[in-house]
């Protein structure tokens, strides 16, 4: 079993500030580091550190290739990851001393990908592969519609949230992954009862994970609501806690693991994650996590 990640490679530019620049306001960074990111890039590292075989499909300016071997590094499959002239997509990342961060994001390459390129991806898969993306490439609706016509099932973390995303064919998602914002844009509503409400009859056919911070996460499979706390930890820096979740839970979750399981599994990965600062970086491997879960008693 693998999964097929469509998703997007960034160079990363992390900078330590004190708090969030503010309009008008030159602020001086305490640091500074240029990183592999991008919520494809992060969720496919966390799914090679799960035990996931996964195959990531993406495109970076031919300048960065040495991200590109980072990847493969992670035991990554990159061979759908091409190099373009095109600038890669980046973030300029700000950080605060409580782990919080603010990003500015340039899609570039990251939008390249084609429908024909998606078709490639595909040809050789089998029916009990997985295929995931995120918000931050193009062709995301080839992606889905052509995966469900391969029988695959489908995960979809719209990160970010824009308005398109209320246009994709949700017909074809298997597992829908969102955070409390993105699940109250879906859904028009801002409880988690509503909420729950109306995906049981808006998505009858889809299982939903809501990440709630601090508060855990919830998911709704076949009208049941499944609920798991967070794990409590001294956070440094928050940004790739949500990728971090999805690539442990669904490792573990495509390998027949009960929902449960799976989901505190990925809680934990996402706690260890945010103890560390960056994003690739600051992921957890399955030894970690299992200490962490057996001193948790978990």
């Amino acid at each position: 079993m693998a999964v097929i990640n469509f998703g997007s490679i960034n160079v990363d530019h992390v900078y330590q500030v004190d708090h969030f620049v503010q309009p008008g306001e030159t602020l001086a960074s305490t640091h500074y580091q240029c990183l592999l990111g991008g919520k494809g890039a992060n969720q496919s590292i966390a799914l090679a550190k799960a035990g996931a075989d996964v195959r990531h499909v993406g495109r970076i300016n031919e300048s960065d290739a040495n991200f590109k071997q980072i990847m493969i590094k992670h035991n990554i499959n990159c061979k759908f990851v091409a190099c373009t002239e095109s600038p890669s997509g980046h973030a300029i990342i700000q950080v605060t001393p409580s782990g919080e961060n603010a990003i500015v994001l340039f899609g570039g390459a990251n939008h390249e990908i084609t429908s024909k390129e998606v078709m490639a991806a595909l040809d050789d898969v089998k029916s009990s592969d997985w295929v995931l993306t995120q918000n931050e490439t193009s062709a995301i609706d080839e992606v889905l519609k052509q995966a469900k016509e391969k029988g695959l099932k489908v995960a979809f973390n719209p990160a970010p949230m824009t308005e398109s995303v209320k246009q994709l064919p949700f017909e074809c998602i298997d597992l829908l992954i969102v955070n409390e914002v993105e699940a109250q844009e879906i859904s028009g509503h801002s409880d988690l009862d509503s909420m729950a409400q109306y995906f049981s009859a808006n998505w009858p056919k889809s299982e939903i994970i809501i990440t709630l911070g601090k508060a855990g996460v919830c998911m709704l499979k076949n009208d049941r609501r499944i609920e798991v706390d967070a794990f409590v930890v001294d956070a440094v820096d928050t940004t790739a806690a949500g990728d971090t979740f999805i690539g442990f839970f669904l490792s573990a979750y495509s390998q027949h693991t009960d929902a449960k399981t799976a989901l505190t599994r990925a809680c934990a990965a996402s706690a260890l994650a945010v103890t560390q600062v960056g994003a690739a970086q600051s992921i957890p491997d399955e030894e970690q996590v299992n200490r962490f879960l057996a001193k948790h008693n978990c």
